[in-house]
């Protein structure tokens, strides 16, 4: 089970339609998925061990190389020194 199944079965996360729903609101919108680099992989094995999950290291590294803002209330993740909302 991967982090995103083990966050929808516990109720930490709902997609309101499902799953299927998001993924086709994702395609229908237009967004860019973004695929993992080896600049993504090689700024995660860089990062401070602040944040233990390792999707969420991943989503970091991604907005460090990507300069990209992550939407997040989770405290660890507003540790590293990028842009963030919430």
């Amino acid at each position: 089970m991967g982090t995103g199944d083990k966050k929808l079965s516990t109720g930490k996360l709902e997609f309101g339609g499902g799953i299927e729903n998001f993924i086709e609101t994702i395609y229908r919108n237009e967004f860019a998925l973004l695929d993992i680099s080896s600049k993504h992989i090689k700024t995660v094995v860089e990062l401070p061990f602040i944040h233990r999950d390792p999707f969420d290291r991943m989503l970091i590294a991604q907005a460090i190389v990507e300069n990209m803002t992550i939407i997040t209330v989770d405290e660890d993740i507003l540790k590293y020194n990028i842009n963030y909302i919430w």
